[in-house]
């Protein structure tokens, strides 16, 4: 079975491949992790959901996702989106967790507010080791959400029903929101030695020529070298200076093309190649749109 890869649809799918009894709302379930025995066989297996999962667990599940593994020892909470690869790094007992997965299938809330800024949310791209800590009365705060949403799903399902659902999901992902915010401040010495790094990768970056022989370098190509989702890291820049890592990135060209217009003979168009740009006139663009003036008329300045 490892060399298979599990594709998960729905969550009745879901709910059989697991061994649990068919859910009592098509779309959306609460799964009890203390509950969820994951035997041997399964372990690396891959798995690709069609699912929205957020998960909270006490202790080490043992969970690879995206690039990373991870085991953590303390209430963390996950969010995971559809089409993400995830596979378990060991087996699981009975009882040997503690925690609740909310499983919903993208039907839930389309044609919703929350369908339509689902995406706004990004920590469903962080990887796992980018996990949401929870303090114990936050932990108390999202299990509430969660509740109403068990209450709802266990009754009878009527007219109200999906907009007291999607609302209640609404307000968990807000809140989680407001949670990372606390958790970007309260790891502010980690966050400012990742500025630093970044600055540095960015610098060394163009003093090896790269820019122009390899390309403006991709958000992702920062994130990997310190070992962080792009999301994540972006997020964590924005976070501690104000800007995301493409801001920083603009802004690093454009104070790298003053400098060059005002030193060197280079044509424009040569300068624009040197920065990474395949097509003069995107730079042009660019320089423009920061600037005000073209950089032609930036050059005439001197």
């Amino acid at each position: 079975m490892k060399e298979e890869i599990i594709t998960i649809d729905s969550v009745s799918q879901l709910h059989a491949l697991s061994g649990f009894d068919k859910p009592t709302h098509p779309l959306i379930s609460i799964i009890d992790v203390s509950q969820w025995v994951i035997p041997e066989e399964y372990v690396n297996v891959k798995t690709v959901s069609s699912l929205y999962s957020i998960s909270l667990k006490d202790r080490s599940c043992g969970l690879q996702y995206g690039r990373n593994s991870y085991d953590f020892d303390e209430g963390v909470l996950i969010f995971t989106a559809p089409n993400q690869v995830q596979a378990v790094t060991k087996s699981q007992a009975l009882n040997e967790i503690q925690g609740w997965m909310i499983c919903f299938h993208p039907d839930l809330i389309r044609n919703t507010t929350l369908g339509k800024i689902i995406d706004n949310y990004p920590f469903f791209s962080y990887d796992v080791h980018e996990a949401l800590h929870l303090s114990d009365s936050e932990q108390n705060t999202i299990t509430e959400c969660v509740n109403i949403i068990r209450k709802e799903i266990a009754e009878r399902i009527d007219n109200h029903s999906q907009t007291v659902i999607t609302s209640s999901l609404e307000l968990l992902l807000n809140l989680s929101q407001r949670y990372y915010e606390r958790q970007f401040n309260t790891r502010s010495a980690h966050n400012s030695d990742v500025v630093s790094q970044f600055q540095s990768l960015l610098n060394a970056y163009f003093d090896k020529g790269y820019f122009e022989d390899k390309g403006q370098p991709s958000i992702e190509y920062f994130a990997n070298h310190v070992n962080l989702s792009a999301n994540y890291f972006s997020d964590l820049l924005k976070k501690e200076t104000g800007y995301h890592a493409k801001d920083h990135l603009n802004h690093f060209i454009i104070d790298k093309a003053k400098t060059l217009l005002l030193s060197r003979t280079s044509s424009v168009s040569e300068i624009a190649y040197s920065l990474g740009f395949n097509y003069p006139h995107y730079f042009s663009r660019l320089f423009k749109s920061k600037t005000g003036i073209t950089p032609q008329a930036y050059r005439q300045l001197s």
